[in-house]
């Protein structure tokens, strides 16, 4: 059912810019990452270019789709969209369904494209929690229902998802639910608490898997093994120091032949800043920072808990993905499989992102279209959320 509503340019635009000037980016630095690879593999140096912008419109028909909706009747939907994430993610690990890559067992074949599920597990994630915050708001202090239910829900699949394994995945689990659940009002003492219970699991997880305690011990001194399992940070600190201030150009990187592994996908920063130097990572930071800015006004403007909770959602499962991506590639996190959202090339993720940004358009037209019917019934506003935010 479309939902019929005045549209609001003015707050369309704020959220659409920034995201559009990132797809562009991405385009070209795809292109730029991927041409001498494309050409050596497929015999044309537009193979990757040309999916990736297959995904990409078919990203804006997703956006569309999901910024005409009546986005509040697919609350309904959070449980049956965590049940298909969960099929979804069983469905990898079936031979000839599931596809592996680099050792991990973390996409579905559709032919088309690879879908990874456990991006449809995260923005699942959201819309179930913020229904569930929504209609057990009284009780989120009790410790039950402000931490046992959802944190139950989150273990369980992120029990699934570590088997593939993505420990990127379960860590973006991790902050949304943490994050919603603050914003929710479960008291801070027991998600300090239940994040202090986390940390064996973590040790356990990291110990337990030599390549993850390799991984570790190669993020805190790269350049011990810099031809080994510092390789990829090393190249990538090399590509950020050859672009400098200002860059070597479009097309000018000399790390993305077959120097730094995954250029086009999580290490594209790195690309970026060797290309466009410290000023092309500014003005990322700065899309990014102002798409964050414009995913918090959404939230803030909203007039029903379920808005607020999922609008804040979807831009935390966003900002959350930017924020890892910028860390691992400078240094400052162990080396994690997450793409650079609107960025990076890839297709479940960058779909997924997009729908979100349907979402947060669908609710900031809705948003403008309550403040219009405010104005015609002022006697209304005491008894909306604005308006007891307000009071």
């Amino acid at each position: 059912m479309i939902a019929e509503r005045h549209m609001n340019p003015r707050n369309t635009k704020s959220i659409f810019i920034p995201v559009i000037m990132l797809i562009s980016i991405g385009v070209v630095m795809v292109y730029s990452s991927t041409a001498l690879l494309s050409a050596n593999k497929f015999g044309s140096s537009f193979h990757y270019l040309s999916r990736h912008l297959f995904t990409v419109a078919a990203g804006f028909a997703v956006m569309l789709f999901m910024s005409k909706i009546d986005y509040q009747k697919m609350r309904a939907f959070g449980i049956i969209l965590l049940i298909t994430s969960f099929i979804l993610l069983i469905l990898v690990f079936i031979p000839g369904i599931g596809l592996t890559a680099n050792g991990a067992r973390r996409w579905i074949n559709l032919r088309v494209i690879t879908f990874q599920p456990s991006e449809l597990a995260k923005i699942a994630m959201v819309f179930f929690l913020a229904d569930y915050m929504d209609k057990n708001s009284y009780r989120m202090k009790e410790f039950r229902y402000g931490i046992v239910y959802p944190v139950l829900v989150m273990l369980f699949f992120q029990g699934i998802i570590i088997v593939q394994p993505d420990f990127g995945a379960v860590m973006s689990l991790a902050v949304l639910t943490v994050g919603l659940l603050f914003l929710g009002g479960a008291p801070l003492k027991r998600i300090g608490l239940l994040m202090l219970a986390a940390l064996p699991a973590v040790y356990f997880l990291v110990v337990l898997f030599p390549y993850r305690l390799m991984r570790l011990l190669c993020f805190l001194d790269p350049w011990e093994d810099s031809l080994g399992c510092g390789f990829q940070l090393v190249q990538s600190f090399i590509a950020f120091g050859n672009g400098g201030i200002t860059g070597l150009g479009i097309g000018g990187s000399k790390q993305k032949l077959f120097f730094l592994p995954e250029a086009h996908t999580d290490f594209i920063l790195s690309l970026i800043g060797e290309e466009l130097g410290l000023i092309g990572i500014i003005f990322v930071l700065a899309l990014f920072i102002w798409f964050f800015v414009k995913g918090v006004k959404v939230a803030l403007d909203t007039d029903d808990l379920f808005s607020y909770y999922l609008s804040f959602g979807l831009t935390i499962m966003i900002i959350s993905q930017a924020v890892i991506n910028f860390s691992v590639s400078t240094g400052l996190m162990p080396t994690k499989g997450l793409p650079l959202p609107f960025i990076s090339y890839g297709g479940s993720a960058l779909l997924i992102n997009m729908a979100a940004v349907g979402v947060l358009i669908n609710i900031s037209m809705r948003n403008h279209q309550n403040r219009i019917e405010r104005r015609r019934r002022p006697e209304d506003a005491s008894n909306s959320l604005y308006g007891k935010r307000g009071a």
